[in-house]
């Protein structure tokens, strides 16, 4: 089963430095879930002053600047991973370095019939 972990931090939370050493980690992270078969796709994200927010209601789409939601703690990035259970993906989401300054949500995907397989970069 494939899960989304998503990372959610206050943004100014880390300092160049230490974001940079969090990146590092990461990939660090991602190279060893390669290595062992769970690695699907990780990025960090932009900051929310680049997002944009987009939705349709009555026929009519609305664009509006910055994320859907005010909140303390922003989306900043996600791993998606192949998991055998709940268990696994908890074990694997402790890892990720944004767990010690923020949270990391656990989000089984939907597997939908007849959508395209994800092309390998």
């Amino acid at each position: 089963m494939q899960y989304m972990l998503l990372v959610y931090l206050e943004e100014q939370a880390l300092g160049d430095q230490a974001r940079q050493e969090c990146y590092d980690e990461s990939v660090q992270l991602t190279h060893a879930l390669h290595a062992e078969g769970s690695y699907r796709a990780a990025s960090p994200l932009q900051p929310t002053a680049t997002a944009t927010s987009v939705r349709v209601r009555e026929g009519r789409r609305l664009v509006t600047d910055g994320p859907f939601a005010e909140t303390r703690e922003q989306l900043g990035g996600y791993f998606l991973v192949e998991a055998e259970n709940l268990d696994e993906a908890i074990r694997i989401a402790g890892r990720i370095p944004g767990a010690r300054f923020g949270t990391i949500e656990i989000r089984p995907l939907v597997e939908l019939p007849g959508m395209p397989e994800a092309q390998a970069q």
